[in-house]
């Protein structure tokens, strides 16, 4: 903005300095060259002006569209961040205001987020209540959590003006054939306390805005799924 700011005015000095030296130099006079110069500027500043009004009301402003929150929830494996992750660069090529939360991410910042069903329903809590608020500011949440249980996901539901709750429902055998972490064999080992799926339970959500099993669906299709649906907010 301030480049652009003194580029114009840069030209601006130019360009007068231009007609002041051909007008002296055909009338020798600087009084009259400095009156000319003054009445160009003025003239060209109303230009300028009825220019701009004429055009806005021609184009208008482009729309920004309505901001949401994207909860993303199921078993660890599911591919919630992976395809959450693609989203959020689609939203942001679009020219959105996207605000990326990820359980992982978030827990490496608070790393002593317990994980018994209290710490876990104040954790989901926490971070609805932060993406709420964001909406509110007009900013796109795309947000990654396992939040195995309803009652906390209806509580950031409640908060939320536009709550799309995307539940990958992939099975917990699928998840556990991919442990890309190997996180499912510490659990049937012993060495991870309430895991989800293993040691504590995952509470399906009953009436999701999206549902997709993604052992059925490969990442293409479901990204394909659920830009069909976000289409009407942007």
């Amino acid at each position: 903005m301030k480049k652009n700011f003194k580029k114009a005015l840069s030209w601006r000095i130019w360009g007068t300095a231009v007609t002041f030296a051909i007008v002296y130099l055909f009338t020798r006079r600087i009084d009259l060259s400095a009156m000319i110069c003054a009445a160009e500027i003025a003239v060209k500043l109303g230009i300028w002006y009825a220019h701009e009004r004429a055009w806005s009301a021609a184009v208008p402003l482009a729309k920004e569209g309505t901001p949401f929150v994207l909860w993303f929830t199921g078993l660890s494996g599911s591919g919630k961040s992976t395809i959450a992750n693609i989203i959020s660069a689609y939203l942001e090529k679009k020219g959105r205001r996207v605000e990326r939360l990820d359980g992982d991410t978030v827990r490496s910042i608070f790393p002593d987020t317990g994980f018994t069903r209290e710490a876990r329903n104040s954790h989901v809590r926490r971070i609805g209540y932060l993406a709420s608020i964001l909406e509110k500011n007009g900013v796109t949440v795309v947000s990654s959590f396992i939040s195995p249980y309803a009652e906390s996901r209806d509580f950031v539901r409640s908060l939320c003006g536009n709550f799309i709750e995307v539940y990958l429902s992939t099975p917990l055998e699928a998840c556990e054939r991919r442990d890309v972490k190997g996180l499912y064999k510490k659990a049937r080992a012993g060495k991870i306390e309430n895991f989800t799926g293993i040691g504590d339970p995952y509470e399906p959500p009953p009436k999701p805005e999206i549902i997709i099993d993604t052992e059925k669906r490969s990442i293409d299709e479901t990204v394909e799924i659920i830009i069909s649906y976000i289409k009407k907010y942007l």
